[in-house]
């Protein structure tokens, strides 16, 4: 019989987010901290306070253990593909394993949003669910039928590493930490965004305050969005093209901004392919339902009896 409880935590760059939940998916207790810049013990013994504090919230009730993480795991239980770089190459679901002296489900943090969505969120009930981080950087998991597609590589998903379908002289080839250049990340993501209008304006600003100017009425910031908007539309396009989701679902911080729910979609049907018929597009684009607790929620369904042993 599973424990009444789920422990989910989300390891990201900057900060380490756990959460509790019971079997009907309440949250029961929550905290977070700040991720040890570049130290790996210290960011698996701050995982293991969580849980002693969770543990303590809920009386020594028992739980299960689903952790969220950048990149993915080898075959060999090894971490790769992180931007969290002192995880890359560390056993870290066996040195967590040995720390917390309990068994613990790891999944890729993407994998993880897409997992939440698609068992109580904007893709509860679809059949395919892809699901977006944009963020500091940007990715994606795709869950089929409630269960999370990760793939002999542990690279299902990994969309933001293809180039920017239908590129033109607009679309700046940056280099990525990856090692390619013109990533679909690069162009994307939040700094991504920034880089953009600086290029275009010589304005710094953050893609937070690029989105409040454009809603003051902004020229350049309405400007940048668009760009953005079209980018988004054609690297989703691809993605309607090859796996053809019931919705794509957006998280992170640039999900806030409300016009690319219009603009997207509006965009995107002149790339999807429809053998020169009209056919109405009939993916949605969604916000997520739980916003930034989407992923630590799906940390802890991880352990649900229908989901899968991610890695």
């Amino acid at each position: 019989m599973s424990p009444p409880f789920a422990l989910g935590v989300d390891l990201g760059g900057t900060k380490i987010e756990a959460i509790v939940l019971d079997a009907a998916g309440r949250e029961c207790w929550r905290r977070r901290v700040p991720t040890p810049a570049g130290d790996y013990t210290a960011t698996l013994q701050a995982i293991a306070g969580l849980a002693d504090a969770a543990r303590s919230a809920l009386d020594g009730a028992a739980f299960t253990i689903g952790i969220g993480h950048p990149g993915s795991l080898t075959p060999a239980g090894l971490l790769k593909n992180s931007n969290s770089t002192c995880l890359n190459g560390r056993p870290v679901k066996r040195d967590l394993e040995s720390l917390l002296k309990a068994p613990v489900r790891m999944a890729n943090d993407a994998n993880c949003l897409a997992l939440s969505e698609a068992t109580d969120g904007a893709g509860a009930g679809a059949e395919v669910v892809f699901a977006v981080i944009l963020g500091t950087g940007s990715g994606a998991g795709i869950a089929v039928r409630g269960h999370v597609l990760t793939g002999p590589n542990g690279l299902a998903g990994e969309w933001a590493h293809n180039p920017l379908p239908w590129s033109g002289p607009e679309d700046p080839q940056r280099a990525c930490y990856c090692g390619q250049r013109g990533c679909i990340e690069t162009l994307v993501c939040g700094p991504g965004l920034a880089s953009d209008h600086e290029a275009q304006t010589g304005q710094q600003l953050t893609a937070r305050e690029i989105a409040e100017r454009d809603r003051a009425g902004d020229p350049a910031c309405d400007a940048t969005l668009t760009r953005h908007a079209s980018r988004l539309a054609r690297a989703f396009a691809q993605v309607i093209n090859l796996l053809d989701p019931d919705v794509i679902v957006l998280g992170g911080g640039l999900s806030r901004i409300d016009r690319l729910y219009r603009e997207v979609p509006a965009l995107w049907g002149r790339h999807v392919f429809s053998g020169g018929l009209k056919d109405e597009v009939r993916t949605r684009l969604a916000p997520s339902v739980h916003g930034d607790s989407s992923g630590v929620r799906g940390a802890a369904w991880l352990w649900r009896d229908d989901a899968p042993l991610a890695q």
